[in-house]
């Protein structure tokens, strides 16, 4: 063989999982944002908005809401949707983690690698966004519980394939629901639907990503494995939702925290919201066979299931 003929040999047939990454990349070229340009900073916040729809507020239907005038309902969504954004911090710095990890060393000319790099990058400046919309909103730093950060310390640094992927679903397709709705809704702050758009229409292909990656890493995996990396999904999905909205954010509301913090967990309504949001999810990682027993008592005690 010449080295013309060399030259002339067609390229090997790309993977589905590089046609993927290809779609994925061209997607971000044609569709980003940049929050800096893209969002209304400079307004002064209006008080007469909400920061999130009611409907999701952990006290809406209850006494307790009923009993709070309409500006500590609006006072109180605008403090839990910072805390949502600061748990979505933490998460994606999380993420951006084991994204990095999965692939250290490996081929830069791959679509797949490019991708990652690239949906990095989004997380980057998600992070900011939420940090600024936060600090906007008027409330503090919210973190997650001590055992929480400790625990995502450790996920962070050891989990990988499915786990990692599967996990790195399951965020953003909670945070994905709820934003789908804030971002449509007129009684929210118009730069807060504004950061909701920015972050649906680029997560949606973060999400494809990860499904298409669950299911790559689990082709030929046994039953064990499945079982296990289960319980790992189940028990780091549980962390994260139950980290969305902290304690502090009724205090910072103005109001009795803890019967604030009783009203919210015994709340029908708002697990019932988790739950049906939550159903194409749960659908999936039982495609996958990820939803395992054992699994199902994390997922049903984070209102998932």
């Amino acid at each position: 063989m010449t080295s013309a003929d060399v030259q002339r040999a067609p390229e090997a047939a790309p993977s589905g999982r590089q046609e993927t990454a290809r779609r994925l990349l061209d997607s971000a070229e044609t569709l980003s944002y940049d929050p800096v340009h893209e969002v209304d900073w400079e307004t002064p916040l209006d008080l007469d908005f909400h920061g999130a729809s009611p409907e999701w507020s952990t006290l809406y239907g209850t006494r307790y809401w009923a009993e709070m005038t309409p500006e500590q309902q609006k006072e109180l969504t605008r403090q839990e949707a910072a805390s949502v954004a600061s748990t979505g911090i933490w998460f994606e710095m999380i993420l951006q983690q084991m994204v990095l990890r999965d692939f250290y060393a490996k081929d830069p000319t791959d679509p797949a690698f490019q991708w990652a790099l690239t949906e990095i990058a989004d997380e980057c400046r998600h992070s900011i966004m939420f940090a600024r919309g936060a600090a906007k909103l008027g409330a503090p730093p919210y973190r997650p519980r001590k055992l929480a950060v400790e625990l995502g310390r450790v996920f962070k640094a050891t989990a990988g394939g499915e786990a990692a992927y599967a996990a790195i679903l399951v965020a953003e397709e909670v945070l994905d629901v709820m934003q789908r709705d804030w971002m449509r809704d007129e009684r929210v702050v118009p730069f807060v639907r504004t950061i909701n758009n920015i972050h649906v229409v680029e997560e949606s292909r973060h999400m494809k990503f990860a499904r298409e990656e669950t299911r790559a890493r689990l082709e030929g995996a046994g039953k064990l494995r499945r079982q296990y990396n289960a319980l790992v999904v189940a028990i780091a999905s549980y962390f994260i939702v139950s980290s969305m909205v902290n304690r502090d954010v009724y205090r910072n509301a103005g109001l009795d925290t803890e019967r604030a913090v009783r009203e919210a967990k015994a709340n029908e309504h708002h697990k019932s919201m988790m739950r049906s949001s939550c159903a194409g999810l749960m659908e999936f990682l039982g495609s996958c066979g990820l939803l395992t027993r054992p699994a199902m008592v994390f997922y049903q005690r984070a209102n998932l299931i």
